[in-house]
């Protein structure tokens, strides 16, 4: 079964992972893409062969697809998914889901009452050191987990956008959030994935301190507590501007684990007991490595939907790490830190 795919939005995102790593999938066919910006629709229809619209409520109402990659600004994410998904399409959102708790409820349920997949686009669980990384700490080698560091930062969106510094990344009524949306969420899903627990308490320091004439956060620093009481920071920024930084430490009773953090080896486990294991797992792919062509995220979408499995990042995944830098948002503006506990 070959699966009718449509692409809504052919901005960077969707030229430089949705749309290459679709075509690279055999059980995929791309049928159409749509863009409010005419020309981009067609550049993209032309080069993968699909019909073009500039109106996504056109294209459900004339297209049959079986699956859907919302590649929107962030205040898109949620509408449009749940126009997909009442149009009977499965849906990969990019990060982050939604705005708002409220939003990625209704996407979460949407695709409960129409018997579909809704996936969010965390390629970071995919990255082999973070997969080694999450087997080693469950295995209980490393003993008790104390703390992590966890960040993800470069010079901005400007470069890799196709608007440059006009991109609605800076603008707080399309993007709602800044690098904390853009890269703090990644983060925040990575650490929950890697420890395998979730956090009850944030504390976020969020600023727009390097960029001029953006109205949303250029640079964050949150703490987080998780429900066993591990301790640690996350930065989201998009004021790195020698180097990209996508590193996390993790530090533990019996060792400690440095992934994406070392020149050469993809992840460095060193032990009290002197032992040191390097591992070359393959360079993690970034916007300065060439793109993101082949992250794991569309092939595991894939596969969910053909093998009637749940996605690794399901809506309820992607709601909760959503919700960590919405605590984070909430903890900058009034100075409290935000408890996650339920009830």
């Amino acid at each position: 079964m070959t699966l009718k795919t449509a692409i809504i939005g052919c901005g960077s995102i969707a030229q430089h992972r949705h749309l290459v790593e679709y075509r690279n999938n055999e059980e995929t066919d791309i049928t159409a893409v749509c863009d409010i910006v005419e020309e981009r629709a067609a550049i993209a229809g032309q080069i993968y062969d699909a019909k073009t619209y500039t109106d996504y409520e056109e294209l459900f109402q004339k297209e049959e697809v079986d699956i859907v990659s919302i590649c929107l600004p962030n205040h898109l994410h949620a509408s449009v998914s749940i126009a997909a998904l009442e149009a009977g399409a499965h849906v990969l959102c990019e990060k982050p889901m939604a705005t708002s708790t409220e939003e990625a409820e209704r996407m979460i349920s949407a695709a409960e009452k129409n018997g579909k997949k809704l996936m969010i686009a965390h390629n970071q669980r995919f990255v082999k050191s973070h997969r080694k990384a999450r087997e080693i700490v469950r295995s209980g080698e490393l003993g008790k987990i104390y703390s992590f560091r966890t960040t993800f930062g470069h010079g901005g969106p400007e470069d890799w956008s196709v608007d440059g510094k006009d991109s609605w990344f800076f603008k707080k009524d399309e993007a709602f959030i800044g690098a904390m949306g853009d890269l703090g969420v990644h983060k925040a899903d990575l650490i929950r994935y890697i420890l395998g627990e979730e956090f009850t308490d944030v504390a976020g320091f969020v600023e727009n301190n390097a960029k001029d004439g953006i109205t949303v956060d250029d640079n964050a620093v949150c703490m987080l507590r998780s429900e066993s009481g591990i301790l640690g920071t996350l930065a989201a920024s998009w004021a790195y501007n020698t180097a990209e930084d996508n590193s996390t430490v993790i530090y533990a009773e019996k060792g400690m684990l440095r992934i994406e953090d070392d020149p050469d080896y993809s992840l460095v486990a060193s032990y009290t007991n002197g032992d040191v294991i390097n591992f070359q797992l393959g360079q993690i792919q970034s916007n300065e490595s060439g793109g993101q062509t082949n992250t794991g995220v569309i092939d595991h979408f894939v596969e969910s939907v053909l093998n009637d499995e749940q996605p690794l990042i399901d809506g309820h995944e992607g709601k909760k790490s959503l919700e960590i830098i919405l605590a984070a948002l909430e903890s900058g503006e009034t100075g409290k830190i935000q408890s996650l506990k339920k009830g």
